[in-house]
């Protein structure tokens, strides 16, 4: 398989009032950004990677879901038609 391309993504990551914040950034063309914040239940042993983890899936998740909404608006340009894609 060869690589045609890279596209580079940054998952930054802070604690904020007992919550865990991400965001994922793809920085090729026009910079997209991904949200996603973990929090815990305060009866939880404070754990804090498995925070960290979940927050940056979520961060992931988002920005897929904004890909595929580009994706779905580039067809939908060629072919008239509504498109759905999903994960």
């Amino acid at each position: 398989m060869t690589a045609i391309d890279s596209w580079p993504v940054e998952i930054s990551l802070r604690e904020e009032g007992g919550k865990t914040l991400a965001e994922a950034q793809l920085t090729r063309g026009a910079v997209r950004t991904g949200h996603g914040i973990a929090r815990r239940n305060p009866d939880d042993q404070e754990v804090t990677q498995i925070g960290e983890e979940i927050a940056a899936a979520r961060a992931l998740s988002d920005l897929a879901h904004q890909l595929l909404g580009d994706a779905a608006e580039q067809i939908e340009s060629i072919t008239h038609e509504r498109t759905h894609l999903s994960l």
